[in-house]
């Protein structure tokens, strides 16, 4: 298999667990600083569904790159 499309394949998997299951990442700031004390928050954030969409878009345009590159 090419590059393009194991990468195709991967960015659509990606794309498909984003919309079914869901992603979030963990974001982390700082709250509060006085001299040497500082109190930081952690913050879970989730990803919008718009991109499990684009990953599935980029990830099938690129597939269909690497499978007509190989004809």
């Amino acid at each position: 298999m090419r590059p393009l499309t194991i990468a195709g394949i991967l960015l659509i998997a990606f794309g498909a667990f984003v919309l079914i299951r869901g992603a979030s990442y963990t974001s982390r700031r700082d709250v509060l600083k006085i001299g040497d004390v500082k109190v930081t928050a952690d913050e879970q954030q989730s990803l919008p569904p718009w991109t499990g969409w684009l990953g599935i878009v980029v990830g099938g345009t690129l597939a269909i790159a690497g499978l007509r590159r190989r004809v």
